[in-house]
């Protein structure tokens, strides 16, 4: 039987200029996206410590009366993470958006994101997120007022993260796209989806495309990008100057470092190995554990847990058992002693797939 002839590698893309956002320069294109219930503080200082360029606080609501809530409060707590410190805001009324957008500069924000993307049922039926897509006229003036709320407070960057439309026969990116640049937006992030199409089908990478083709401010291509080949593909169909990662970082936050090697180099570096998921679990426990408290933090760590060990041989069972654990150490101890059972049955990496993409890239 004739060997397998392997493909070569592909030659790594060409070096883009780091985005500046006001006085502060990203560190590299591939940037973690705002996930309500995931991207919390300890997961983003995570995904940073793995390589994203650029993180984004879960979306915050503006109303003021929501601002001393506790989920509201964890959400704008942003001790100890590395400038900039990014907050996104989500709302449906020009002045308290303006205002949310002052008080979060206050306490440390740097970078103020308005959520017009978001495709959930809750945040549409209160005409948030995306369902302002309808409303052009709105748009612009939801942007104009936060831009000029922190026009007097320093060089603080807005940034527009949105859809390609409300549904199928009403797609404006590109009006959105060159209001937001006209009104002083620094940076888009384009899910390349409408609304009505929620997270099903293929992203619209062509619209992502022609935004970038109209619009002189950097644009960041999100959805569907799941795997270092997926983010170069991405990247050469649109021309984006960045990329935002999702849903496939939940539970795969080594994911930012995969796709910089191979941009850069083209191959693929070695995956994490059992030994080093176990060390990195127990990192983010222990800061999630802290971070919510014991009663809330034994939960709330679950969908992480079950993001981790989706695609580990074996974990089925063990993902059953986990919901049961009500106690955050003991939870701890049990992921620790799952992964210190794994290692000494299983192969070096955590992935079944990790040694055939290895060697394809040597």
């Amino acid at each position: 039987m004739p060997a397998t002839q392997q493909q070569p590698c592909p030659a790594p893309l060409p070096v883009r200029p780091p985005i500046q956002l006001g006085p502060y320069t990203l560190a590299n294109p591939v940037f973690v996206a705002p996930m309500a219930g995931v991207t919390d503080r300890p997961f983003r200082q995570l995904c940073r410590q793995l390589g994203a360029g650029y993180a984004v606080s879960e979306m915050a609501a503006s109303d003021p009366r929501l601002w001393d809530s506790v989920k509201t409060s964890r959400r704008l707590n942003h001790e100890g993470e590395d400038a900039p410190i990014a907050v996104q805001l989500v709302g449906a009324d020009a002045h308290m958006l303006a205002q949310a957008a002052r008080y979060n500069v206050s306490r440390g924000a740097q970078i103020i994101d308005i959520n017009m993307g978001c495709p959930a049922k809750k945040v549409c039926g209160a005409a948030c997120g995306s369902a302002l897509l309808k409303d052009e006229a709105k748009v612009r003036a939801l942007i104009e007022a936060v831009v000029e709320a922190v026009s007097s407070l320093g060089d603080i960057p807005v940034t527009l993260k949105f859809r390609t439309g409300w549904d199928l026969a009403h797609r404006n990116a590109l009006r959105i796209a060159h209001i937001a640049q006209d009104v002083g937006v620094r940076m888009l992030v384009l899910h390349g989806r409408t609304r009505s199409c929620g997270f099903k089908g293929q992203a619209e990478y062509d619209t992502i495309a022609a935004v970038k083709q109209a619009v002189r401010i950097p644009v960041v291509a999100n959805g569907d990008i799941d795997t270092p080949q997926k983010a170069r593909d991405v990247f050469a169909a649109t021309g984006a100057d960045a990329i935002m990662i999702g849903r496939a970082a939940l539970g795969r936050p080594w994911l930012f470092r995969e796709i910089n090697h191979y941009l850069h180099t083209g191959t693929h570096c070695p995956p994490p190995t059992i030994e080093e998921a176990r060390a990195l679990l127990a990192q983010h426990l222990d800061a999630h554990h802290r971070f919510y408290g014991s009663a809330v933090g034994v939960r709330t760590a679950r969908k992480h847990l079950c993001g981790y060990l989706k695609a580990v041989p074996g974990s089925n069972t063990f993902g059953q058992l986990l919901m049961q654990i009500d106690d955050c150490a003991a939870q701890a101890r049990a992921v620790d002693d799952f992964f210190k059972a794994l290692s000494q049955h299983a192969g070096p990496y955590l992935y079944p797939e990790s040694e055939r993409l290895l060697e394809q890239s040597q």
